[in-house]
């Protein structure tokens, strides 16, 4: 039963503002929050308008409500209605976003999600966390080591068999090891050394990161001169937290963010045939990195000047989907819940 106590759920909301309590009611951050809240549907979930495929809720609930429970204060009634809405959607396997047999909702990154939210929320996970587990390309389905894909996560489903990884990149795995260091998965689980494999092969020499090995066109920034694919900023942000959660240093990676950060897109993208990411990936960017670097004054002062009058962000670019005020909204308000307090 998905029940908080009174006592429980007090202690928790008091603990997902206190970061931000000397924050204004009407700063930007408050109004963000007060947007996602009042998207929420009668269900419990929160529903794309734009996109089909997110038009179940499966995917965005988590994502919603776990950056909700970090940031900001949830209404008991709401929280009540959001966990109510994961656990319905969650199958006898522990996975999120497979609850329409046609049409999977990104179970991956959606069950990575829910974790994190039931996590925060105080809830087990450890059915979760096993099906996640069976989703990494290991050895049980004839992955070795020399794979490209091996170690890492792809969009879940059905368990791929070698030779045939489909869709398998940095950001989701990301996502997983997330979960699963939330979840406190012991060190000594076999599924960390593999998702290093991954990771590491994900780093360039310069330190930064590209998206896939395996999905070759899906690496935004294209090749430099010499055939290797380009370091960019999302996918770099995604390797330092990667590697954060595997428990390692990512020194190197964060000086190549540091170096080329900035704040009203992602960087890492030449030429004309990628510019246009550099604006597409913003709120992704912004999330992800003020996570790893904090939100300093120019990118908190880039979005309050963007936030909508309703209290929501959206991206005029429709590359990463991020013209989904759900999407953009949840992105800004996480890199603005990692604001750099002076």
């Amino acid at each position: 039963m998905l029940r908080v106590s009174s006592v429980f759920l007090a202690l928790l909301l008091t603990a997902a503002c206190s970061v931000h309590a000397d924050r204004p009611p009407d700063s930007a951050l408050a109004r963000g929050c007060q947007y996602l809240q009042s998207q929420q549907s009668e269900d419990g979930g929160w529903h794309s308008r734009k996109y089909g495929l997110l038009k179940s809720g499966q995917s965005l609930t988590p994502f919603v409500l776990n950056t909700l429970l970090q940031a900001c204060a949830v209404q008991p009634a709401a929280l009540d209605r959001a966990l109510a809405f994961i656990n319905r959607n969650t199958n006898s396997e522990g996975a999120v976003g497979k609850m329409d047999p046609l049409l999977y909702d990104y179970p991956n990154y959606a069950t990575a999600l829910a974790v994190r939210a039931l996590v925060r929320a105080g809830k087990p996970v450890a059915h979760m966390t096993a099906w996640l587990r069976t989703q990494q390309f290991s050895e049980e389905h004839g992955w070795k080591r020399d794979d490209s894909a091996y170690g890492g996560w792809g969009m879940g489903g059905e368990p791929r068999v070698a030779p045939d990884p489909g869709h398998v990149d940095l950001s989701m795995t990301r996502h997983v090891l997330q979960a699963l260091a939330a979840a406190k998965v012991p060190a000594t689980d076999p599924a960390w050394a593999r998702a290093r494999v991954f990771v590491e092969r994900c780093q360039n020499p310069d330190g930064g990161f590209y998206f896939s090995p395996v999905v070759l066109d899906a690496n935004k920034a294209g090749q430099d001169g010499n055939g290797q694919y380009r370091s960019y900023g999302t996918a770099t942000a995604d390797g330092i937290l990667a590697m954060l959660a595997l428990g390692d240093k990512p020194e190197s990676a964060q000086r190549w963010l540091t170096a080329r950060d900035i704040p009203d897109g992602a960087p890492g993208f030449t030429g004309k045939a990628y510019q246009r990411w550099t604006s597409g990936l913003r709120f992704y960017y912004a999330g992800a990195s003020a996570e790893v670097l904090g939100a300093g004054r120019l990118l908190i002062t880039n979005l309050e000047s963007s936030q909508h009058s309703d209290g929501s962000w959206r991206n005029p670019e429709k590359l990463g989907k991020e013209d989904d005020p759900l999407i953009a909204t949840t992105f800004a308000i996480s890199a603005l819940s990692h604001a750099k307090l002076e």
